[in-house]
């Protein structure tokens, strides 16, 4: 005879729960309910509209504003010389970067290879803490830099150096002020949170042509450039480490009767040093992402060989560069992390001046010998990897047996994927797009973030560029698409097989030092200019971020889950599917929203190979002086770029600072 056991009373009442019933395999989450129908009523909308309605924004609805653009662009460029704002201010400001940089330029030139070199040494061996910790810090420098003249380009390289260095210590100071005001102020958090989303998501060439406009080719347009592209995230992580420093230590401070400045300096600012660091860690690696990009505008250095190579297709000469550039980016990035991860009490004294000392030796010794890097001591990497280049497009470009090679490959993409997206984006009326988006926005993230879809979209339509934004769009749409394939592919054998991430961490960590322009020679060479060449490239430039994103997201769920589910009899793919895909989710939307912003970036770049639309208006702009065109792209890009980050930003609340 068999026996029930009763349901326990619920506290507080004296009625019986009822057993609940057991839950389904196939239940939907809660929640998931109305999703789901927003989604299929979308389904069955979207692609009716296009049935029923005219493609397309109307042009009623445009505004154009390129001649209005041109003439601007016309009257700043007669005035630069006469008008006060240019005469009393701009003009100072264009000859005090021009000058800053050609003076840290002397002075590397000046102090020789070997006194760089062993400068450079000192100064990570100090900052890492010196004695044995340093020692590892200052080799990597010491490489690092050799390398760049092994390679044969020590003149590009000190070029490169003096505009970073510059860069880097304007926007560093910079970043460091706003962040203190964000940190310190929750109406200059409100304030500043906007305008940092956006800068995040903007892609570096929209920040040439308002620039190029006001200061013309050259120095000032470049550095100007670099510094607010490279200071957002110093700005970010200063604010971070103020808001969250330990209360217990605040208040301790607090009782002893300190004042808000002394709290500052004495407790707030050390305790968020580590944050700062990392924070000067990402400005140097974006600020020497943008010199690159910035040899368009004739910022010369190393960014001005990989541009002259990609003009060429010169894959040895813009390899050689863009390893230059990676050696340079490895030195800086484990100097400031290894001055980050130091703990204690700086350096003594005693330690500082045999710093001091050793680079003022190297520096008297490079007096004595050659300024410039001995010729006899380089090596020339350029002919024998085009011969390797060569020898791969000659054998996978075409005639390759059943595959067919890369030319067939790149117009059967063309014609069955690329095509078709484009005329069917083409094909929406304007209205069903903007719901579309609208929605997304909606699930992914807040209302505002829906509201800012849409205007987005919106403002692109009223500057008339509806069908190249589309056009763009599809190729982005592409390129986010395959490297979300294989990112979160590789992404889920990485997290789970140890020495899959072993062997590709190192490979990865190369390839996010590498400059965007590299991505571009050698696709260029194996799918010809076009589309297929941005869409690969960017896929390829996107993927690191997206595999390390979701390879950490998948990481951190929690262990105790995973032995659960696996002692329930979970099979390898439903702990993915079941269990860390669904925990993991916040970390998966921020690789997608990553990864779109990296693509949307290369996409835009994609504009000198052939990638056509919003890109190719863009240069344009910059180099045939069609400065309307190409402000009115680099709007749509803009636009663009905030449209995609809302569609794959989820919502994030802030922390408020502790006092």
């Amino acid at each position: 005879m068999s026996t029930t056991t009763p349901a326990r009373p619920v506290q507080g009442g004296g009625s019986k729960a009822r057993p609940s019933a057991p839950a389904s395999r196939w239940q939907l989450p809660p929640g998931l309910y109305s999703v789901r129908s927003v989604l299929l009523v979308l389904a069955v909308i979207v692609p009716t509209s296009a049935l029923l309605w005219d493609g397309g924004w109307p042009q009623g609805l445009g505004v154009d504003l390129v001649p209005t653009l041109d003439s601007f662009a016309d009257w700043v460029v007669d005035n630069r010389d006469t008008h006060p704002v240019f005469l009393y201010f701009l003009l100072h400001l264009s000859n005090l970067s021009t000058d800053a940089v050609d003076s840290v330029h002397e002075l590397l030139t000046s102090v020789g290879w070997i006194g760089v070199l062993g400068s450079a040494a000192a100064l990570a061996w100090y900052v890492a803490g010196a004695g044995r910790k340093g020692t590892r810090p200052a080799a990597i420098a010491l490489g690092a830099l050799a390398g760049c003249g092994l390679l044969g380009l020590w003149e590009p390289a000190t070029e490169t150096l003096a505009l970073m260095v510059v860069a880097v210590a304007v926007a560093t100071a910079l970043g460091v002020l706003l962040g203190l005001a964000a940190g310190l102020s929750d109406t200059m958090q409100k304030v500043l949170r906007p305008v940092l989303d956006t800068m995040q998501v903007l892609p570096s060439f929209a920040y040439l042509l308002p620039l190029v406009l006001i200061f013309g080719i050259g120095t000032p347009s470049a550095l100007i450039t670099t510094v607010i592209y490279a200071a957002p995230p110093m700005v970010r992580m200063t604010s971070l480490g103020l808001r969250e420093a330990n209360a217990s230590v605040l208040e301790a401070s607090r009782s002893l009767g300190s004042t808000r400045w002394q709290r500052l300096r004495t407790a707030r600012l050390p305790l968020a040093r580590a944050q700062m660091l990392l924070g000067l860690n990402q400005t140097i690696m974006m600020a020497l992402s943008m010199v690159v990009i910035a040899s368009v505008v004739g910022a010369g250095g190393l960014g001005e060989s990989i541009y002259q190579a990609l003009k060429t297709r010169d894959f040895g000469q813009g390899l050689t560069a863009g390893l230059a550039i990676v050696l340079i980016a490895v030195w800086l990035d484990r100097t400031t992390a290894a001055a980050g991860a130091r703990t204690g009490a700086a350096p003594s004294r005693r330690t500082a001046g045999i710093a001091v000392a050793v680079a003022a030796a190297t520096v008297a010794l490079g007096q004595f010998l050659s300024r410039g890097w001995p010729e006899g001591l380089s090596v020339d990497f350029t002919a024998p990897l085009n011969t390797f280049m060569n020898w791969v497009v000659g054998t996978f470009y075409q005639d390759v047996p059943v595959l067919g090679g890369t030319d067939a490959w790149a117009g059967a993409f063309t014609t069955w994927v690329l095509n078709p997206l484009n005329d069917g984006l083409q094909a929406l009326p304007w209205w069903s797009v903007l719901l579309l988006a609208g929605a997304i926005a909606w699930l992914v993230g807040t209302w505002r973030a829906s509201v800012t879809a849409v205007l987005a979209l919106s403002c692109i339509g009223v500057l008339g560029i509806w069908s190249k934004s589309m056009y763009t769009l599809s190729q982005v749409l592409v390129a986010v698409a395959l490297t979300l394939l294989l990112g979160f592919t590789l992404g889920i054998l990485t997290a789970r097989v140890g020495w899959a991430e072993r062997l590709l961490r190192p490979v990865f960590d190369g390839m996010q030092t590498l400059p965007q322009f590299i991505y571009l020679i050698p696709v260029v060479q194996l799918f010809n200019a076009g589309r297929v060449a941005a869409i690969t490239a960017a896929a390829v430039y996107a993927l690191p971020a997206v595999v390390r994103i979701t390879t950490q997201g998948l990481q951190q769920v929690s262990p105790a889950t995973m032995e659960a589910s696996r002692s329930l009899g979970a099979t390898t793919w439903q702990q993915i599917r079941q269990v860390q895909w669904p925990l993991a989710r916040p970390a998966l939307l921020v690789a997608a929203n990553q990864g779109v912003v990296l693509v949307l970036a290369v996409v835009v770049i994609g504009g000198l190979v052939g990638g056509g639309a919003l890109g190719f208006d863009v240069v344009k702009g910059l180099t045939a002086s069609e400065l309307g065109t190409g402000l009115v792209a680099g709007a749509g890009i803009v636009c663009l770029g905030l449209l995609l980050d809302k569609l794959t930003q989820p919502a994030m609340k802030s922390a408020s600072p502790k006092r």
